[in-house]
């Protein structure tokens, strides 16, 4: 049975402005890559964490039946969120340790069922390190950007 990855990635041209996701899906045995899928899009006004966070929620929701997969992200905001805080969120009604609401709640809510059909490991990598799936999935965020970007008017 492959082991199955999904490398996932955010980009924002101001925070908030356009932005876009990117998802490298990889089936892999052993060294050899048996089947890969790229996803993106992106949305106008948005900003950096919204995008890392439909990343992964998006990478999550497209396989068609319940897998077991690494998800590979750059965010310390997903990874801290999502095998973390999220359990303390829930505990107290979607409220952060000071009692505010917490932000994204609604990405960090479907973000949390999508995981619940998967079995699920998650894992940190430094951001623009060299990292060649990483860096793909940054390619795909800026490609899935790109139609939200203001067109700069010729001098």
């Amino acid at each position: 049975m492959p082991e199955l990855f999904a490398y996932t990635d955010g980009a924002c041209s101001g925070n908030p402005g356009p932005g876009g996701w990117g998802v490298l899906l990889r089936a892999m045995d052993g060294d050899t890559i048996v089947k890969e899928r790229e996803l993106q899009g992106g949305e106008g006004e948005t900003t950096n964490n919204r995008m890392e966070l439909l990343a992964a929620i998006n990478a999550l929701e497209s396989l068609t039946r319940p897998s077991t997969i690494t998800v590979v992200t750059d965010s310390a905001y997903v990874k801290n969120g999502v095998t973390g805080w999220i359990f303390g969120w829930k505990r107290n009604g979607w409220k952060t340790s000071n009692k505010k609401p917490v932000k994204n709640v609604e990405l960090w809510q479907r973000l949390d069922e999508a995981q619940q059909r998967h079995k699920v490991t998650w894992e940190w990598v430094k951001g623009h390190a060299g990292h060649p799936e990483n860096e793909r999935a940054d390619e795909l965020a800026r490609a899935g950007m790109a139609p939200f970007k203001k067109k700069k008017k010729p001098a």
